[in-house]
């Protein structure tokens, strides 16, 4: 049974003169720790998506359901995880990350050991006691990451997390994040508009058509794990990345999704 389903996600937005469509009837299948990226134009309805299944908006046709039960709202068995960081500025890194664990009750020992196993997981090891603002991006987004992690959740829904990171840091982030994927295989759905990107992490790229969203293509990589800068350079990744751009960039005309 697949970890994560879409089975015809609709959902309406009211605008003036009528209501907007952003979804079409989506139907997709996310395996039991398989790493899914999601690229497409803009307001292709990738974001939307993505906060359906967080339980953060509601589908106003279809559904989403996780282990085949429908997605209610919220819960801590999926880790959301967007593009700004949310960092409380007067905690610890440490704190930070304990956070979700103190609200849920976890006992003070058992929070601070969870918390540094995590740190530890993403590289924070040494930036336990500093404060976000002495933090660069990417260590911010780390720690994101980290508190996501604390509350140990079978999937991982990343909202573009790595898209206002320089781009060497964004490789960095990377390379980082499959490293921490690899020894625990959650599955994670990964929202991005880099093609390099969505390459670079996923096992299956979905590529969205814009307005109204919808899936219109899948395109499995065959590229093993771990990746590697000699994977990204080579002329298989250059044969992935034209496939992507070309679904992404080259579809036909569609409706823009206004209906009255």
């Amino acid at each position: 049974m697949p970890t994560i389903t879409f089975r015809e996600v609709t959902r309406r937005f009211p605008v003036k003169g009528g209501d907007f469509l952003a979804l079409d009837r989506v139907g997709l299948d996310i395996a039991d720790g398989e790493f899914v990226t999601v690229v497409g134009p803009s307001g292709c309805g990738k974001s939307t998506l993505l906060n359906i299944a967080a339980g953060l908006q509601e589908a106003t046709g279809g559904e989403v359901t996780v282990d085949g039960e429908p997605v209610r709202g919220p819960a801590p068995e999926r880790g959301v995880i967007f593009q700004q960081y949310a960092l409380f500025p007067w905690m610890t890194v440490a704190a930070n990350i304990e956070y979700g664990l103190k609200v849920r009750g976890v006992a003070r020992a058992e929070r601070r050991r969870r918390a540094r196993e995590v740190i530890d997981l993403v590289g924070l090891g040494d930036f336990a006691d500093a404060l976000p603002k002495t933090l660069s991006g990417g260590m911010k987004q780390r720690c994101a990451i980290a508190r996501a992690y604390a509350v140990d959740p079978k999937i991982l829904l990343m909202d573009e997390p790595f898209g206002a990171l320089d781009s060497l840091t964004r490789v960095r982030m990377q390379e980082s994040l499959l490293e921490t994927w690899s020894r625990d295989r959650r599955t994670v759905m990964f929202i991005t508009h880099d093609v390099d990107e969505a390459v670079f992490l996923a096992g299956r790229v979905v590529v969205m058509a814009a307005r109204p969203g919808r899936v219109h293509r899948i395109i499995p990589v065959g590229l093993p794990y771990p990746r590697t800068e000699e994977q990204r350079l080579s002329p298989a990744f250059a044969e992935l990345r034209a496939q992507v751009w070309s679904a992404v960039h080259h579809q036909p005309a569609s409706p823009e999704g206004i209906a009255s």
